[in-house]
């Protein structure tokens, strides 16, 4: 009877060993959990308030694509107001107004998606930021709920003005192209800081298909749409709608 009163504490001794190995499993597994999308995101925001995102997903993509890389960042208060003008005209109307997302313009979107449309974005200049700063390229629920998150995130932390100094920085303008600064230079042969109003509605204009169409002798639909954001940044400049972005902006 001895051996089989030893064979039950054995049994029990091992059964305690399995569980407490698969509650420091689970407690593992919560602790990485927590670091990987709560403490982690929110560090890295925090980091990137102060600090210029060196890179961003999109960016690595396209260089191990072979595009190149052709990045320099510029603060806000360097680049021309008609820039964050003209993309507020095309992006964002209410950028200043919203808190990371425009549920009328995701009704809007919704609206014509299922009308058998072309298919018609309604993310913010925020939620637009958040997905080039922090996500990878392409369409899933998974990346739509992390986009979201981060959104709160920036908007929450960030604020207006940084969030459209790191959108202004991290746009992609063309082949190897990401910023102001760069594709100034590259386009129009100047800082970002000597933009026209012209030569920052055709920036604006080219954004949703950048690797397609073209700043400089653009074709006929870039030039209707960069006309027609030029006329909006007129509207934006006088209805205040960029004053979260620069009050100094006439």
């Amino acid at each position: 009877m001895a051996w089989l009163a030893s064979g039950r504490k054995v049994k029990a001794s091992g059964g305690k060993a399995r569980g407490r190995s698969v509650k420091v499993l689970v407690r593992n597994i919560l602790v990485a959990l927590f670091i990987l999308l709560v403490a982690g995101p929110i560090l890295t925001v925090v980091v990137y308030r102060f600090v210029p995102p060196p890179a961003t997903p999109l960016m690595v993509i396209r260089l191990a694509e072979g595009r190149g890389w052709n990045h320099h960042w510029r603060p806000i208060d360097e680049v021309s107001p008609a820039l964050p003008r003209a993309l507020i005209a095309a992006e964002d109307a209410r950028f200043c107004d919203h808190h990371g997302f425009d549920l009328d313009a995701l009704q809007k979107a919704y609206e014509n998606n299922e009308k058998g449309k072309k298919i018609r974005g309604g993310s913010t200049i925020s939620q637009q930021t958040a997905k080039n700063v922090f996500l990878w390229p392409g369409r899933s629920y998974v990346r739509k709920g992390l986009e979201a998150y981060f959104t709160v995130l920036i908007e929450t932390i960030w604020g207006k003005k940084r969030i459209m100094e790191v959108y202004l920085n991290s746009i992609e303008y063309g082949p190897g192209i990401y910023g102001a600064e760069a594709a100034s230079r590259t386009y129009f042969k100047v800082g970002a800081d000597k933009l026209t109003p012209l030569q920052a509605a055709r920036l604006a204009a080219i954004l949703p298909s950048p690797l397609k169409w073209k700043a400089v002798n653009p074709g006929r639909y870039v030039k209707k749409r960069s006309s027609r954001i030029g006329k909006a940044s007129g509207a934006v400049r006088r209805g205040g709608l960029a004053a979260c972005v620069a009050q100094e902006i006439p």
